[in-house]
């Protein structure tokens, strides 16, 4: 799969279609001339961008979603323990709760989720 990370101004664009799909092209132009001051010309150079990436893709001028932003942002934080913490969750718990502790709400979470694992 070609590079799946996303600039910031990417990530607007990719939200717009995520929140709004399918839409059609022309739909979309509306909506990133809106709500990124954006020409047509550059929405659809992103949109060509994001569809060789993997994420997207246009057909019969209906843009749709390869990948959920839900599964996006999993990769991204795979890959971002991977990269920073030698892929060790452990180590990046560690190092994320050692500046913020986790509520007695979000520990609850987590062993719940912890618990399901197990279960499979």
């Amino acid at each position: 799969m070609a590079e799946i990370k996303l600039g910031i101004v990417e990530a607007r664009f990719a939200d717009i279609v995520w929140e709004n799909e399918p839409l059609t092209t022309k739909e979309l132009v509306a909506l990133c001339e809106k709500e990124l001051n954006w020409k047509r010309t550059t929405t659809y150079t992103v949109l060509k961008k994001l569809c060789e990436r993997g994420i997207f893709k246009t057909e019969n001028s209906i843009v749709t979603s390869l990948i959920s932003k839900k599964e996006f942002y999993a990769i991204q934080s795979e890959n971002f323990v991977d990269e920073t913490f030698a892929g060790s969750l452990p180590a990046f718990i560690a190092a994320f709760s050692s500046r913020k502790k986790p509520t007695a709400k979000e520990l609850e979470e987590i062993k719940k989720m912890l618990d399901s694992f197990e279960e499979v």
